[in-house]
């Protein structure tokens, strides 16, 4: 009996859920940050297995503000949750539930599906599994918990089995080799975005984002061209990140590089610069297509 489902992970920022999306799908589909709301769109990871077929759809990390940006973010939590056969919910047992924490469980709830919650980074110190248990259990009436760390892999075969038990019958939605739907540019783009966010630490992250010009395999399919632009909102953000003499800026290419090179089966030439695109997240129609809520 083969089983299929679509499955909305959702959790505060830095719960873990990218790592978690990884972790499942055996392969890097959501990139990795230290800095809050890394994600900005529902991103699509697939886990095949002779028992079935999951989709794992990643959502940005729930925030409550009144900013127009984090808006269209929660937009996508709520529209991936309508949009699938149940949610996969991500605590973090090493820090208290707060007024978030209760916001999004309520938004959970509301939802009327079934839930799976992976009660998450149990391998830290700080961690208090029963206590995160005992929200849950007040929070999200029927919810199954499976304690796990993403980051070690612990708990994790547990946590696969629990999805697959809870998904309908059905057949596989995509081919077995696939692991993922998002489009090059996308991925690109994505990677670029990350290595900038690591490298420029917390004095640009959120006010950047990659915008991909030209992409092209050129020299009898040997060799893949991107020519792409981080775009920041201010003149002493593109300082930070051009960097003195352009050190930033080329240690940020060397690194995407070199992560692009084990993506794409090609030779990589990436052509990266720096823009200024003032006050951008005001930009209701570039905010849209950033977080694919268009």
């Amino acid at each position: 009996m083969s089983r299929s489902a679509f499955v909305a992970i959702v959790g505060r920022p830095s719960s873990g859920k990218s790592t978690l999306l990884n972790a499942l799908c055996g392969h890097k589909i959501s990139i990795v940050s230290p800095v809050p709301q890394t994600t900005r769109n529902k991103v699509r990871g697939i886990l095949t297995e002779k028992r079935g077929q999951i989709v794992f759809i990643d959502t940005p990390g729930f925030h409550h503000s009144t900013r127009k940006f984090n808006g269209h973010m929660k937009d996508l939590v709520a529209s991936a949750l309508a949009e699938t056969d149940f949610a996969l919910y991500v605590l973090d047992s090493s820090r208290p539930p707060a007024t978030e924490e209760q916001e999004l469980a309520q938004v959970i709830s509301g939802h009327g599906g079934r839930v799976v919650a992976a009660v998450n980074k149990t391998d830290l110190p700080r961690a208090k599994p029963e206590e995160t248990e005992q929200f849950l259990a007040g929070a999200v009436a029927g919810a199954v918990p499976v304690r796990l760390s993403a980051l070690n892999g612990e708990g994790l075969e547990t946590l696969k089995s629990t999805l697959f038990e809870n998904a309908p019958e059905g057949e596989p939605m995509y081919p077995e080799d696939i692991y993922t739907d998002q489009d090059p540019q996308f991925r690109a783009a994505e990677i670029i975005r990350e290595k900038a966010m690591l490298l420029t630490r917390q004095e640009v992250p959120h006010a950047l984002f990659v915008d991909i010009a030209d992409m092209e395999v050129r020299n009898g399919g040997k060799l893949l061209w991107i020519r792409a632009f981080i775009m920041v909102e201010r003149e002493t953000q593109k300082g930070i990140v051009v960097g003195k003499a352009g050190d930033k800026i080329r240690e940020i290419r060397v690194a995407a590089h070199k992560e692009l090179t084990r993506l794409f089966p090609y030779a990589i030439h990436l052509d990266l610069r720096v823009k200024v695109a003032s006050n951008w997240r005001a930009n209701d129609a570039l905010v849209r297509r950033l977080t694919g809520s268009e």
